[in-house]
């Protein structure tokens, strides 16, 4: 009788050790981009980077994502002495608005032929928006109609193309 309680006991005892099986995985639910109100300079930034290279054509800088297509681009035209501002868009729009911390106007855009579509808007290198995006604090905001805002980090790639373009 001994030895039947300790073969219930022994295998109870190895019963315990057991794992419990896993809790079934969380289901992923994607949120909605949250509804930026008040105040611009209080919204997050967009998410991404910098970057800065010269080309054949000249210098410019991208924003966005890495390994993504970029959002935003600064291309210097050196030839013609004017600084390309280009916003991925997925529909047409007329219109760019540009946002910094002292001023802010608004852009004619194109769409360009390129694969994804952009809207662009071409200044001259003297127009005082440029140096208010290279000098805004912390930030430069970017809208169009029917598209996210993209809210920049005012980072000296900006400056550096604007260099480039009046130098």
């Amino acid at each position: 009788m001994h030895i039947r309680y300790l073969t219930l006991f022994a295998v109870l005892g190895l019963a315990a050790c057991v794992a419990p099986p896993p809790p079934p995985a969380p289901k992923i639910v994607s949120a909605p981009p949250p509804r930026l109100t008040g105040d611009w300079n209080d919204w997050p930034f967009t998410p991404g980077n910098w970057t800065y290279l010269r080309d054949g054509r000249g210098s410019v800088a991208q924003f966005g994502a890495s390994g993504r297509n970029p959002m935003i681009s600064f291309r210097c035209d050196a030839e013609n002495r004017r600084v390309l501002l280009s916003r991925e868009a997925s529909a047409p729009g007329a219109r760019m608005v540009i946002r910094t911390s002292t001023m802010t106007k608004t852009l004619a855009a194109t769409t360009s032929d390129a694969n994804p579509a952009y809207l662009m808007a071409d200044m001259a290198t003297t127009d005082p928006i440029l140096d208010a995006m290279a000098f805004s604090r912390g930030r430069v905001l970017v809208e169009m109609e029917g598209h996210p805002p993209v809210i920049l980090p005012s980072w000296a790639e900006i400056a550096r193309i604007v260099e480039d373009c009046r130098g």
